[in-house]
């Protein structure tokens, strides 16, 4: 495995040209492309498979395998969809790359359409940036005006309409269904699954739905081969990653290396802790996922490495937090932060949200009780795995790992007299009305 960092998606960022036409063929630009269009779409997808690509997204699902799922000949209209609608708290490593690198965006995006015979595609992007829309909306521009969008490709008969949509600006419209139904003007919430969106997507048709940082994966891969992007990286966790480290270090900023680089390692490049701080806890991809401590940063961040602690790589996006953090107020905020994006259709969510913001904000003002600490284990267990999609798993997911590893910051948040007796139902009601 290659150790150093290994810039590919970001090797020519400081070049102040990148996002045009001609700054990106300058450093070899749709070279993947023309490579592409002399080959049959199922080698396209053979080669993503087997070079390993996982979706850069949060769930690591294998690339090539979601688009092996798109039935063919089945005289529907496919769609390809690409997520850029980054509203995860701490994650910012899609804006950046449209921001920057557009072009390589707009060839995967063409390369992804003719390998799954889609001759639409739309990207998604999170409406409250508004220079990243103008950015790709231009480079869209560019490539529509040098015919590598449009109709008959480069003399390939292929033809493909791109849309940038700019959305509403809403969390619960990254989950890939809600996206969908805000694509097609409805109030975005997610759709019961199955059926899939690989087979009832976009328009009830087949639909391939990808990350921004998954598809400028995918001219690398194409133009310079499956034993290239196996170099990098681990044998389950191929490729490199575009990593985004925030929180209480010297240099917050990306950081692209190879999966399973260490955090102790990403943290040396971010220039180490700030001054006079030391790693309490770190989460790997967001605050969706379960929280970690300084015993893990020597781990590999890897898909599997990451699972086998108890968390998930998700976006890849580490945020490092310092002593001064209380993990009952970070947990706190994360949840109300769920609670207010949570867009209200399923139970779990909609009601398990707002009774845990309701009981965790009692702690944080020191008038938690002992036994509401095993109240909020049991609410979280009752929506883990019950929503519709993944907003309330990752309301569920704060909490017990807090409790795993500071467990004494809740018990020290309590205030319980020796005639106090504990009324669960009225702490419910007490705490969602701010009743201390």
């Amino acid at each position: 495995m290659v150790t150093p960092l290994t810039p590919v998606i970001t090797e020519h960022w400081d070049r102040p040209n990148l996002y045009t036409l001609d700054g990106y063929r300058a450093v070899g630009g749709y070279q993947g492309l023309d490579k592409a269009l002399g080959s049959d779409p199922d080698d396209i997808i053979t080669t993503v498979k087997d070079a390993g690509l996982r979706g850069r997204g949060g769930a690591g699902f294998p690339t090539g395998l979601k688009w092996s799922f798109v039935p063919q000949g089945d005289g529907k209209p496919h769609y390809l969809v690409v997520n850029a609608d980054e509203s995860e708290p701490g994650a910012c490593k899609d804006i950046p790359i449209m921001m920057a690198n557009p072009h390589a965006l707009i060839e995967g995006v063409i390369i992804t359409s003719f390998a799954i015979r889609a001759n639409h595609a739309f990207i998604y992007i999170r409406g409250e940036v508004p220079n990243a829309v103008r950015k790709v909306e231009f480079a869209v521009k560019q490539a529509r005006e040098a015919g590598l969008i449009g109709k008959n490709i480069k003399g390939s008969g292929f033809d493909l309409d791109v849309v940038v949509h700019s959305g509403a600006g809403a969390y619960i419209c990254g989950e890939e269904t809600a996206l969908l139904d805000s694509l097609e003007g409805y109030r975005g919430q997610p759709r019961l699954k199955p059926p899939f969106p690989a087979v009832a997507g976009l328009y009830s048709s087949p639909t391939v739905i990808n990350n921004v940082e998954t598809i400028a994966n995918i001219p690398y891969i194409v133009d310079r081969g499956v034993e290239w992007f196996r170099g990098f990286g681990t044998e389950k966790s191929p490729g490199f990653k575009v990593f985004a480290v925030s929180g209480h270090v010297k240099r917050p900023g990306i950081y692209e290396a190879p999966l399973g680089i260490t955090m102790r390692e990403l943290l040396d490049y971010a220039g180490g802790m700030r001054d006079g701080s030391s790693v309490k806890f770190w989460l790997p991809g967001g605050s969706s996922v379960p929280m970690l401590t300084d015993e893990h940063l020597d781990l590999p961040l890897t898909y599997e490495a990451m699972a086998e602690a108890g968390t998930m790589l998700g976006t890849g996006t580490p945020m490092v937090f310092d002593q001064t953090v209380s993990v009952v107020k970070a947990v706190t905020r994360w949840l109300e932060f769920y609670k207010h994006e949570s867009c209200g259709k399923c139970t779990p969510c909609r009601e398990g949200t707002y009774w845990i913001t309701g009981v965790l904000e009692k702690f944080e003002h020191g008038q938690g009780q002992q036994a509401e600490m095993e109240t909020l284990t049991d609410l979280c267990g009752q929506i883990a795995g019950r929503s519709f999609c993944a907003l309330g798993d990752a309301a569920a997911t704060p909490y017990p790992a807090a409790m795993k590893y500071f467990r004494e910051e809740f018990e020290a948040s309590t205030h319980t007299s020796a005639d106090e007796q504990f009324d669960p139902i009225a702490s419910y009601v007490f705490a969602a009305a701010g009743v201390r």
